[in-house]
């Protein structure tokens, strides 16, 4: 799933703040490619929490309506949260899965790691390889 949202640039003192009003988050960077980057980061990260939760996405706020003073930026950063998820989580689920007793036997006798061939099995069917 890929979302847009807005974001508001602020120049500070040592680098860019932003903010996000829909999604409703704040980061920071150095500089202004540094500032998107995190922004994007924090997109991602923030939208993957939504999507674990179940929650609803709410509608992107057009950029003419966002509030902001005119020495701020108003641009729409992006996600793509598949891709992200790759990158990012690192984290495993245990599952129990079901083999005839013979394969399993034959699996181990090989040294082949099932868990191993289940991923692989599941990105191919998945389309993610």
């Amino acid at each position: 799933m890929k979302i847009v949202y807005p974001v508001v640039l602020k120049k500070i003192p040592d680098g860019y703040a932003v903010h996000c009003p829909d999604i409703v988050f704040d980061t920071f960077g150095k500089d202004l490619p540094t500032a998107i980057s995190m922004a994007r980061d924090a997109l991602g990260l923030m939208g993957m929490d939504m999507e674990d939760d179940s929650k609803q996405f709410p509608k992107p706020t057009s950029l003419e309506q966002i509030k902001h003073e005119k020495d701020e930026i108003v641009t729409l950063i992006d996600s793509d949260l598949v891709e992200y998820r790759k990158a990012n989580e690192r984290r495993t689920v245990r599952r129990n899965v079901s083999l005839p007793s013979w394969l399993d036997h034959e699996a181990e006798k090989a040294g082949i790691n099932v868990s191993a061939v289940l991923q692989e099995a599941l990105k191919t069917k998945l389309g993610i390889l």
